[in-house]
C-alpha cells in the first residue's frame, strides 16, 4: 500500500489536557498511571469498528494477512491477536498515535519533547493466553532511558478477559538482558542475571518459563489494571507488567496500543530516529513526518513551541495541575 504524501493540516485550537500534581507524582512513585476517559466514546467506536473490519477481513493492508475462504466467524474473530505498526499503512492508526489528548498527557511525563515510536492493535479474543512477565524497554531501548507506552482500552478490560497487570515500584528495576537472541539489558551491571523466556504466551499464574518470575515474586502487590472504554494506562519502559488468559466466554479484550520517548533520546530501534514521528516539541535529532498528514510538531508548527531554544519545562501551577512554563 502506498501512502499519500503528508500535508500539513490546520490544527484544532483546543484546551490541552492536564494531569494533576498527584497524578505526575502517582505516575513516578508506581511506574504507571491511569487516565480515566481520556479518548471519547465516539473515536473509541471508530476505532473498535475499524477493528471490526480487520478482524473479519472487509479492510486490505499490508502485513495482515486475508482470512481464508470459507472461514467461519470463530475462525476470523481468532485469527489476529497483535498487528504491529499499522500506522505506516492506515491514516487511522496514525491519527491515534497522534491523539492531541494522548500526547497532552506525554507530554507531562516524559515530555515536553515526545517522539512517537510504534503502534500494536491487540485483539484478545475468548481464551487467547496472555502474556508473560516482561520489561518494553527490553524490546525498544531509547538513551537517555525515556520510553512510555499508552494503552488505550477499547472493550472493557478485568480480571476475567485477561486486563494488564502491573507491579507498582518495579520502574525501579533494571532491564534484565536476554540469555541468547535479541534484547536490550543494563549489562553493565556486574551482577545482573541474564534471563530467557520473557514475554512468551501464558496462560498460568506461575509460569516457570519465564526467568523474570524471582524479579516478579519480589513485589508483594499485583495491580490488575480495569479500564473502561476509552481510559489510557500509561507505563513506563521499566515497569514488570503481563496479562493472563481471557477466560471469558464472549467477550474480546481489544486495546490500541503506542510507545513513545523524549524526541531528544536516541533509539537505535526499527531504523532509529529517522523513522519515528515528532509528535511534540523540538529535537536536534533527525524525525519522520507522518505519512497521512495528521497534525503534530514534525508538520504543524502551532503543535510546537513556539521558542525551540527556550526549553520550557511542566511545572506545578498553584490551582495543583501541571502546565507548561
Amino acid at each position: 500500500m502506498t501512502a499519500p504524501a503528508a500535508q500539513a493540516q490546520p490544527s484544532t485550537r483546543r484546551d490541552p489536557f492536564r494531569i494533576s500534581v498527584e497524578e505526575y507524582i502517582q505516575f513516578r512513585r508506581d511506574g504507571f498511571l491511569v487516565v480515566r476517559g481520556l479518548v471519547a466514546r465516539d473515536e473509541v467506536e471508530e476505532l473498535l469498528a475499524h477493528t471490526e473490519d480487520l478482524m473479519h477481513g472487509r479492510i486490505s493492508v499490508d502485513g495482515v494477512p486475508p482470512p481464508p475462504p470459507g472461514a467461519t466467524r470463530r475462525e476470523l474473530e481468532q485469527r489476529l491477536l497483535r498487528i504491529h505498526m499499522l500506522h505506516r499503512h492506515l491514516e487511522i492508526h496514525e491519527r491515534f498515535l497522534l491523539h492531541p489528548r494522548i500526547l497532552d498527557v506525554l507530554e507531562a511525563l516524559i515530555g515536553p519533547d515526545v517522539l512517537a515510536l510504534q503502534t500494536m492493535l491487540f485483539i484478545k479474543a475468548p481464551g487467547a493466553e496472555g502474556q508473560g512477565w516482561h520489561q518494553d524497554t527490553y524490546y525498544i531501548p531509547t538513551f537517555p532511558d525515556s520510553l512510555c507506552g499508552a494503552w488505550l482500552a477499547l472493550d472493557r478490560a478485568d480480571e476475567e478477559n485477561g486486563c494488564l497487570r502491573m507491579l507498582p515500584g518495579s520502574q525501579h528495576e533494571p532491564i534484565y538482558p536476554p540469555k541468547t537472541g535479541y534484547g536490550y539489558g543494563n549489562r553493565e551491571l556486574r551482577d545482573i542475571p541474564h534471563v530467557a523466556g520473557v514475554g512468551g504466551h501464558s496462560n498460568d499464574d506461575d509460569d516457570a518459563r519465564n526467568e523474570l518470575w524471582p524479579v516478579a515474586r519480589r513485589y508483594a502487590r499485583e495491580v490488575p489494571v480495569v479500564l473502561d472504554p476509552g481510559d489510557v494506562a500509561f507505563f513506563g519502559g521499566h515497569v514488570l507488567h503481563r496479562s493472563l488468559t481471557n477466560r471469558s466466554k464472549d467477550r474480546f479484550r481489544r486495546a490500541f496500543v503506542s510507545h513513545y520517548c523524549n524526541a531528544r533520546s536516541f533509539t537505535p530501534w526499527l531504523g532509529g530516529n529517522a523513522e519515528h514521528i515528532l509528535a511534540r516539541g523540538a529535537t536536534t535529532l533527525p524525525y519522520a513526518r507522518p505519512r497521512f498528514g495528521t497534525p503534530c510538531a514534525a508538520i504543524c508548527p502551532e503543535e510546537s513551541r513556539a521558542d525551540a531554544g527556550a526549553l520550557p519545562r511542566m511545572m506545578a501551577g498553584e490551582d495543583g495541575m501541571m502546565t507548561r512554563r
